[in-house]
Order: structure tokens, then sequence, then C-alpha cells
């Protein structure tokens, strides 16, 4: 875990507290701890040892990236649906609950939200990245709009495409593989995940991040001539969105 202008281990009070608040209350917390060096784990331990009917800890000595600890945990996960929240991030109280009952009314294996950008500290900037309602094989090229930490998807769906290849973008590649079998995912259009712009992660360094989309396109099988045709239309959206993000923080 990072460390910045906030500590992380205060991050991840936060991050457990908005789970905890969650007004869908079936729900298990499976928290895996990728070989934290500061007192992530004893943090965790104190939440598991709080609250055991909801916490369970999972503790690597090893560093198992990001995509890795996620599939991890999705082996763990003993219900229907599944999320995904990094420690740096939050959820609104009526995430989940506001989530079930789209997917439960549509059919539909995933859904996604909105999310609100936050700044290193936590304070919120009020900048929203928007979601369509709908979000499809065709649209997700253009623009990776499905946002991991805002996810909540079918438990079989997920282990059905585990996150691999960390890198790439594993999340993307993942979003594409689902929606080019089931067709379409659902949104809500509510920045019911608060995201938190931080230094040191993937997409922190933005030449990087554009060369790993850009090969992710291509690892799911798009020619070279139309990844890098879509691959500009993200540059674009990401351009102006983290303009956006910058004058705030």
């Amino acid at each position: 875990m990072q460390r910045d202008n906030m500590a992380a281990e205060g991050k991840l009070e936060y991050c457990l507290d908005s789970l905890l608040r969650q007004t869908l209350r079936d729900m298990e917390i499976i928290a895996v701890d990728d070989a934290s060096t500061d007192a992530s784990l004893e943090i965790l331990r104190r939440y598991e040892e709080d609250h055991p009917e909801k916490i369970r800890v999972i503790h690597y000595e090893k560093n198992k990236r990001q995509g890795g600890a996620k599939n991890e945990g999705l082996k763990m996960a003993g219900g229907e649906w599944i999320g995904f929240l990094d420690s740096d991030d939050w959820w609104t109280e009526e995430k989940l609950k506001k989530q079930l009952a789209l997917l439960n009314r549509t059919g539909g294996v995933l859904c996604s939200t909105a999310r609100e950008f936050a700044t290193h500290q936590g304070e919120l900037t009020g900048i929203i990245v928007p979601v369509k309602p709908i979000i499809t094989y065709r649209s997700l090229l253009y623009d990776n709009s499905i946002n991991c930490s805002s996810v909540l998807m079918r438990t079989e769906i997920a282990r059905e495409f585990p996150m691999l290849h960390d890198e790439l973008h594993e999340d993307y590649i993942t979003w594409l593989k689902i929606l080019k079998k089931y067709k379409k995912a659902y949104a809500i259009n509510e920045p019911l995940l608060k995201y938190r712009c931080s230094q040191g992660g993937k997409s922190s360094n933005k030449l990087k991040s554009a060369w790993m989309h850009y090969h992710s396109l291509r690892f799911v099988g798009i020619p070279p001539l139309s990844a890098f045709w879509h691959f500009l239309f993200y540059m674009v959206s990401g351009i102006l969105k983290y303009r956006k993000v910058k004058r705030k923080r």
C-alpha cells in the first residue's frame, strides 16, 4: 500500500467503515492483505475481531499484485454477487442495495456506477465521471467506463473471467471478455463510488497507462489499426477528464 498526504492506514479504515455502513446487510467482507508493509494487517485483524460475522481477512506474505489479490478473494467468496473495492476508495451507503435492485430488475450480470473524484486527503472535489445506463462491448472499446471499484457482478461470471495479466489493464480485459459474451452491462449514473486520486498506482503514469490500454485492446484480438483508433478516443477522453481533476487539486 502506498503512502501520501493521508496515511494508508487511515484510508483503509475509511474504506472498511463504508462497507460496514452499507444498507444491504446480507453481505460478507473478504479483506485481502497483499503483503503490506505498514499497519494495514493490524487494522484488518482488529476489524475482523470486532466484526467476526462480517469480515474475513486473508494475508499473503508474497505480493500477488492487483489482479491476483482480487482472484484470491474471489476464491473465498460464498455469495451470489461480488464487488471489488480498493483500499483507497469508499462507497456511499446505498451503493450495493441500488445495484442489486437494478440487476434483479434487468437480469444483468454486471453493474457499475458513476464515480466522484476525491483528493489524496479524501476531500470530495465535485468532479463526477458519469456513466451511460447501458454499456456494450462496442462502447467499451472506445472508453473503459467501468471502474473496478464500482462493480457488482455475479460471482460465477467473475470466476469465469478472472483478472489476469497485471502487466496490462487486467480489469479492462475482463470487462471486454464479459461483454463480448454477455453483450451488455448496466450502470447507475450516480457517484456511488468515491475515488481517491493517489500517487504511485498503475494509472498514475499516464504514458505507461496509455501503452497498457493499447496492448489490452490488442490482447483481446482487436487488429492494430482498429486498436489505435479506439486508443485515440481513450487518450482524448482521459486528457479531458484528468485536466479537470488537476485544476481541482
